[in-house]
C-alpha cells in the first residue's frame, strides 16, 4: 500500500471514530462538563497544526517510510529473524505500544519534556477532542521516537500502519467522555485502556497524573507499577487538568500554542502544577 493510500486511509478512520465517539459521549456522557464544546476549535484546530508542523519539518519522515526502508535494507532485529509473517507483526505493534508507554513516562519525568506535554493535561474538560490536543513539539518529538524504534528493531510496515490507526482510534476512546457499563468497564480493562481508567491520568492530584501512562494496552502500567484503579474524589466530582490553568476563557489556539514557552506559574515548580503526592491510603 502507497504512503498517500496509508494516509487518506487514517484520515478516513480518523473522522469516522471522531463523529462516532462525539455522537456515543453527547448520548452517554460519564461527567459533565465546564467548558465543553468551547475548548472543540483549539483541540480541532491544533490537529491542523501538528500535521502540517510535522510536514515542514520532519518532511517525509515517518514510521512508515521508516518501516518500509528498513525492509529494504534489512536494519533491524525482526528484519533478521526468521519469525512467522504474523508474529513480526504482532510483536511489533506490542514493542511500539511499549515504547510511547515509556515515551508517555518520560514526558511526565523529564521538566523540559513536561513543559511540552503539559499542553495535553492543561484541558479542564476530558472528551473526545482531549486525544487530539498535543503540542506539535511533543507531535514532532514523538514521530522521530517511534522512527528510531522501528529502524533499530525493524518492525513491519504492516505493524506500524495497524498500531498507528490503533492508537489514534484507542486515544481518541480513552479520552472520551463516554458513561460505559461498570461490567463492561470491567472487562474492557483486561485488554484496552477504557475511558474511566484513562480519566485518572488527568485528575489534578500530581499521585494521580503520575500513573494510568498507557494509551492502547493496560499491561504495561499494571507490569510497571503504574495502575491506579479510581480516582479518591470520584469520577463525576474529580477536578480535571492543571491547578494553575483552571480558566475555562485560556483555552485559545494562540494560548495554547504559546503555553511551553510562558513563564511558569509558581505553582508549576517542584510540583508542576499539582499538590505533592500523597499516600494512596
Amino acid at each position: 500500500m502507497s504512503l498517500e493510500r496509508v494516509e487518506i486511509l487514517r484520515l478516513t478512520l480518523f473522522l469516522t471514530g471522531l463523529a462516532c465517539l462525539g455522537l456515543a459521549e453527547a448520548l452517554a456522557p460519564r461527567r459533565r462538563l465546564r467548558a465543553g464544546k468551547r475548548r472543540w476549535p483549539t483541540n480541532l484546530s491544533i490537529v491542523v497544526v501538528d500535521a502540517l508542523f510535522v510536514r515542514v519539518v520532519l518532511m517525509s519522515l515517518t514510521a512508515v517510510a521508516a518501516a518500509s526502508m528498513a525492509a529494504e535494507r534489512g536494519w533491524g532485529w525482526l528484519n533478521q529473524a526468521a519469525l512467522p509473517e504474523w508474529a513480526a507483526i504482532v510483536l511489533g505493534i506490542l514493542i511500539l505500544d511499549f515504547a510511547i508507554y515509556l515515551q508517555h513516562v518520560m514526558f511526565h519525568a523529564v521538566p523540559l519534556l513536561w513543559r511540552v506535554h503539559l499542553v495535553h493535561h492543561a484541558d479542564i474538560d476530558l472528551d473526545v477532542t482531549t486525544g487530539l490536543r498535543f503540542h506539535p513539539l511533543e507531535i514532532a518529538l514523538s514521530m522521530l521516537i517511534k522512527v528510531g524504534v522501528v529502524t533499530l528493531v525493524g518492525i513491519p510496515v504492516t505493524a506500524v500502519i495497524v498500531f498507528e490507526i490503533l492508537l489514534n482510534a484507542t486515544s481518541m476512546f480513552n479520552h472520551s467522555n463516554l458513561r460505559l457499563p461498570e461490567a463492561w468497564d470491567r472487562a474492557l480493562r483486561w485488554v484496552i485502556v477504557t475511558p474511566d481508567m484513562h480519566r485518572v491520568h488527568h485528575s489534578v492530584h500530581r499521585d494521580e497524573t503520575d500513573s494510568n501512562f498507557g494509551f492502547n494496552a493496560p499491561w504495561w502500567d499494571w507490569l510497571c507499577g503504574t495502575y491506579r484503579a479510581q480516582p479518591r474524589d470520584g469520577h463525576e466530582t474529580m477536578a480535571i487538568g492543571l491547578t494553575p490553568y483552571q480558566d475555562r476563557e485560556r483555552q485559545s489556539l494562540g494560548w495554547v500554542l504559546a503555553l511551553p514557552f510562558r513563564p511558569r506559574p509558581r505553582e508549576l515548580g517542584v510540583d508542576r502544577g499539582r499538590p505533592e503526592p500523597t499516600s494512596l491510603q
